[in-house]
């Protein structure tokens, strides 16, 4: 059962299964992993309750990051083995927190986001499980898109890319973006279910039914495992070098 059919109303449901939407368009041919903004400002540097993780990482997820993170370590590992594109999104930011541009009218914390001397890892950085490796991309983004005012779309074409796998952070949020945009730009999506995380669970498990309906196929990830392990290893020889 996906995670959203809890908190749908069963005039929902019917509405779903009437109109036509959330047909399945399966995976492309040339697939990236996209990984959205999985740093420190959203896991925080350690597991333990979001409600004590917030107290020093505004943005943190709490533990349901942590969670996924093993997940997205499987599916990094697996695309890399295949020789297959990962990319990495997160943000950017100046010291004097300046460029927050309109983040700053939405959260009372946004100073936050600056590197704080309480705090030893940079809030941007990706946290040191799923670290990129030297033939991964990082894509750094200001907005929530992993498009807006980046590289992405040019990296994805010059590797020749027709879909990505999407992951990460916040899923009503970043990665909802990126989706979007991403469906916006003609290629064919997917999320994983398990590999994306909120700090709000309704927020998360409701995003993702929208998407699964309109722009993406939310899948698990044992179904993306499934998928990798049956491409050929020589699809991306424009990839960066390993070093």
């Amino acid at each position: 059962m996906p995670v959203w059919d809890q908190f749908l109303t069963e005039r929902d449901k019917a509405v779903f299964s009437a109109s036509g939407y959330g047909a399945r368009q399966g995976f492309g041919k040339r697939p990236a992993l996209l990984v959205i903004d999985v740093s420190y400002g959203f896991t925080g540097d350690k597991r333990e309750p979001i409600l004590d993780s917030i107290k020093r990482w505004p943005n943190s997820c709490g533990e349901d990051a942590w969670d996924a993170i093993k997940v997205i370590k499987s599916l990094a590992d697996a695309f890399r083995a295949k020789k297959l594109p990962v990319i990495y999104t997160t943000g950017v930011v100046r010291p004097d927190n300046w460029d927050a541009g309109s983040w700053a009218g939405k959260n009372t914390r946004t100073a936050e986001s600056a590197p704080r001397p309480t705090n030893t890892l940079d809030a941007n950085e990706i946290v040191a499980e799923i670290a990129p490796q030297t033939q991964d991309v990082v894509v750094l983004k200001q907005k929530p898109s992993g498009f807006h005012g980046s590289n992405l779309l040019s990296y994805l074409i010059l590797l020749g890319c027709d879909s990505v796998i999407v992951t990460g952070t916040t899923t009503s949020g970043c990665v909802r973006a990126t989706v979007i945009d991403a469906f916006s730009n003609n290629f064919r999506v997917s999320v994983v279910e398990d590999g994306c995380f909120d700090r709000a669970q309704a927020s998360h498990a409701i995003n993702l039914c929208d998407m699964n309906a309109k722009y993406a196929d939310v899948l698990p990830s044992s179904k993306v495992l499934e998928f990798a392990s049956s491409l050929d290893a020589d699809l991306f020889p424009g990839l960066p070098s390993k070093g």
